[in-house]
This record gives C-alpha cells, sequence and structure tokens, in this order.
C-alpha cells in the first residue's frame, strides 16, 4: 500500500519536488529558507543546470548531484539529498563545488568573472557527530582574524537524525523543512493542517508529493529509486559482513601466532628462569661442603635462608 505522501528522500521525488521547472518556486522558498536569504540577497529566480557538468564524470557514470542551478546574480547552487551514510561525503561536496566552480570559465576568460557555489546538503545521518545542531554552516575564514575575504565557496548541511522537534514545536521554516524531509511519509492526513499552519509553500511541498498527483510512470520510478536504494543498502551490508568475517578470521590468525610467539617466549624465560635457579643451588651446595657461612652463602646466590637451609 502506497502512503499518501511519499518519501521526499527517495531520489526520484527529490529530484521531481526540487528539481523541475514545474516545482521552482518550491526550490526558490527552500533554498531562501535554508540559506537565510533575504533583502537583497533573496533569490527571485533560478535557471536548472544539467547535473552532469564534467565529461569525465559522465563518461564514468559516478554519482552525480541532485540539483544544480544558478539564480540571477550568477551564483551557482548545488542541492544533494544524502540517504546512506557516505564515507567521505564532505570531500564529496568539496569536489563538487570545486568543478561547479572551474567549470565557469572558458578558455581565455577573466577569473574575476567566477560567481560564488554555494553546497546544501540534506543527510539522512550524522556526519558531525562532535556538533550538537542539527544545521551547520561552514565558510572559510582567516585563521588569525577570522576575516571572510575568500567569499566564493559556503558549504551548508541539514542532518536529519539530530533533529528532535515534533509538529507542534515548529518554529521556523528551516523546521518545517526538515519535519517534511524526515515525516512526511508517516504524515496521517487529520495532522496535515496543523503540520502547514496557512503556508503556502508547504502546502505545494506536501501536494506535490501526494502519491494521488503522481502518474503511473513517476510512481514506477519512484519504485524503482526505492529498490536501487534498498539493493544499494543490501550490497554495502553484504560488503561489510564479509569484512567483518575477513577481519576475525585474520585476527584469529594473528593472535595465534602472537600467541605461539609469547608461548616460544615465555618458555624461554621460563627455562632460563629455571637454569639460573639450578645454577644457584648447586653453588649453594658447594658452599655449604666449604663450611661457608649461611648469610655469605645467600648474598653469594641470592637464594633465600630456607632453599639453602634444605640443601
Amino acid at each position: 500500500m502506497i502512503e499518501r505522501f511519499l518519501d521526499p528522500k527517495n531520489d526520484f521525488a527529490f529530484k521531481k519536488i526540487f528539481g523541475t521547472e514545474k516545482n521552482r518556486d518550491i526550490l526558490i522558498h527552500f533554498l531562501n529558507d535554508v540559506l537565510d536569504f533575504s533583502d537583497h540577497a533573496k533569490i527571485e529566480e533560478v535557471t536548472f543546470l544539467p547535473t552532469i557538468q564534467d565529461p569525465d564524470i559522465a563518461s564514468k557514470k559516478e554519482s552525480l548531484v541532485d540539483v544544480i542551478c544558478t539564480d540571477q546574480f550568477g551564483k551557482k547552487h548545488i542541492v544533494e539529498m544524502q540517504v546512506s551514510k557516505f564515507k567521505g561525503f564532505e570531500k564529496r561536496a568539496q569536489y563538487y563545488a570545486a568543478k561547479a566552480y572551474s567549470g565557469q570559465l572558458h578558455e581565455g576568460e577573466a577569473y574575476h568573472k567566477l560567481k560564488e557555489v554555494i553546497f546544501l546538503a540534506i543527510a539522512d545521518f550524522v556526519m558531525f557527530p562532535d556538533k550538537l545542531s542539527y544545521k551547520s554552516d561552514h565558510i572559510i575564514l582567516d585563521k588569525e582574524t577570522n576575516a571572510h575575504n575568500l567569499k566564493d565557496f559556503s558549504f551548508s548541511f541539514l542532518e536529519l537524525p539530530k533533529f528532535k522537534k515534533e509538529r507542534h514545536e515548529l518554529i521556523t521554516m528551516t523546521e518545517h523543512w526538515c519535519y517534511f524531509f524526515k515525516h512526511a511519509p508517516t504524515t496521517k492526513p487529520e495532522d496535515i493542517d496543523t503540520i502547514l499552519r496557512g503556508i503556502p509553500i508547504l502546502e505545494r511541498a506536501y501536494t506535490a508529493l501526494e502519491a494521488a498527483n503522481w502518474t503511473e510512470e513517476e510512481l514506477n520510478a519512484y519504485e524503482a529509486a526505492k529498490k536501487q536504494r534498498i539493493d544499494a543498502e543490501a550490497i554495502r551490508a553484504q560488503i561489510l559482513d564479509e569484512g567483518l568475517t575477513i577481519g576475525r578470521q585474520e585476527g584469529e590468525r594473528i593472535g595465534r601466532q602472537e600467541g605461539e610467539r609469547i608461548g616460544r617466549q615465555e618458555g624461554i624465560q621460563e627455562g632460563e628462569r629455571m637454569g639460573r635457579q639450578e645454577e644457584a643451588i648447586a653453588i649453594a651446595r658447594n658452599m655449604l661442603a666449604m663450611g661457608l657461612d649461611i648469610g655469605v652463602i645467600i648474598q653469594a646466590t641470592g637464594l633465600p635462608k630456607e632453599e639453602i637451609e634444605k640443601r
């Protein structure tokens, strides 16, 4: 049974809602809300760009950004939805931002024409365990003065697992968007009015996510994207299990080798100790036979008095 509202974290659903001409107003509102744009910096228009901007990436069929657009100021915005934990995701963010930045210039053009690149990611996993806030913004600052001289790169991340607010606690639009991403598939019809609170753009987003408004072809694409993610997670889990098995086997092998090495070493040490003790006892016997004082024998052999008196 398909829920009333589909999952916006689904790759196809995300691109349908935030990456199509039909819903460009949703994307514009989302960017202004989450990136805190207002007044003169507010985005009023966007032009969608191809998500494949590099021939090498296209030829390798590597992972692509979900949405990339240019606003009326020429700034490039990269918006990425990442569901599964991705090793090096923060490096991937910088890589795509750098590609979008360098790709602006054609041969012979001046560097001063380069425009700002803004990377925004919604992550359904914890990226920065040391940070408490679900939203973090990253820019380049002077290490000594904190001056913001290099202004062409900025990165913002929404970590959904850290977002804990319930629907009646939502205040800011960023909170509304996080709740949308995290809870839309489980939203009940009787709760929708409380969530929307008369906010038109939220109503647009939820309407765009209603399964009843999707064609059969779109629903099939949604299910295909869902299956692809499940398969990918299953493959990662299998690789992890195999890695753990190999790791345990290797650990046991190394443990056995180390145990044998330690055993041999301890055996040698014990043998040497026993040998030294037998040697000391033999010396003590000879000294006793010579009639030497027991105190002298103790000092010479290191044996205790009781051990010497046995002889």
